[in-house]
């Protein structure tokens, strides 16, 4: 009677034992990803709106992290995030690209335009071209300011070693000012409200497009910019570490008529950004259903 007691015992252990080992498995963490931008606009939308689909189509757990630009290339190519999200090449950032390990994970957006930009009615008096802003009227007009953003965008290092000294903008008394999207864009409405000359930075894919009757300047002289494709970049490894995500990015891709309404959506949203993205992520899922893999 102890035997038989003994043995029923001994199976009890037994298959408690392998129920909480079942109960362990059966709890492991979610897979995570590390995501890191600039805090660009359009940027920000994709990524969080990139973030609720892995977060809650894919089942990761997305780790979001803004950044300068430096420091953001940096984190990705020293292996400290997964993915930098806005990579602007062949041109913009290409000093950031050149020498690293980085991988060109997926193009998300084709034949992005950059420029300066005015509104419509300062073209209507004439300023047209990079040219007409070394006019002295123009220069007084703009209170010798050009408005920037970051300072360490490609498109302020651009302007300020490339475009004001082959237009003579400098010698003009033209002065590039560096601050950020969000601080230009106010800038932008305050003069706009106002009908007062202002120049800013201008690209697409951006919201400012919509908001506001806006004219890229004529490169009549030397050609600073050409078109540029928007990429995500990865750090070593990561098409063997995060090979799901790797094929969803490859699926990605946004158009004006895509990004623009998120854009939208989310400013005008009284929602955080993340929550914002999700509520238009699941308002247009034929926008994003064919880029998950399993779909």
């Amino acid at each position: 009677m102890r035997n038989i007691t003994r043995m029923v015992a001994l199976v009890l252990v037994a298959i408690l034992g392998s129920t909480a080992a079942f109960a362990a498995g059966g709890q492991e963490s979610a897979p995570s990803v590390t995501l890191t931008y600039v805090n660009w606009e359009e940027g920000v939308a994709w990524t969080h709106f990139l973030a609720t689909i892995l977060e809650d189509e894919m089942g990761y757990e997305v780790s979001l992290t803004a950044a300068d630009l430096g420091p953001a290339y940096a984190a990705v190519a020293a292996g400290d995030q997964d993915f930098y999200m806005e990579a602007w090449l062949p041109n913009l950032h290409s000093t950031y690209v050149e020498g690293t390990d980085l991988v060109e994970v997926s193009m998300i957006y084709e034949d992005a335009v950059v420029g300066l930009i005015v509104p419509a009615y300062m073209a209507e008096d004439g300023v047209t071209t990079l040219s007409d802003l070394a006019r002295p009227e123009v220069v007084e007009a703009l209170g010798g300011q050009l408005t920037g953003i970051d300072a360490g965008a490609g498109m302020m290092i651009a302007t300020e070693e490339q475009l004001i000294p082959a237009y003579g903008l400098d010698e003009a008394g033209l002065e590039l000012i560096a601050s950020s999207d969000a601080a230009m864009m106010a800038a932008l409405d305050a003069a706009y409200q106002n009908e007062e000359y202002f120049v800013g930075m201008g690209w697409q894919p951006h919201s400012m497009f919509g908001r506001y009757d806006l004219v890229i300047l004529e490169q009549d002289g030397e050609q600073v910019w050409d078109l540029d494709d928007v990429f995500i970049m990865g750090r070593p490894g990561v098409e063997q570490d995060l090979p799901e995500v790797v094929a969803f990015f490859e699926n990605v891709m946004f158009t004006n008529e895509t990004i623009g309404p998120l854009m939208v959506h989310i400013a005008d949203s009284n929602l955080n950004t993340l929550e914002a993205a999700r509520e238009w992520k699941n308002q247009n899922p034929n926008v994003w259903e064919s880029w998950v893999p399993s779909n």
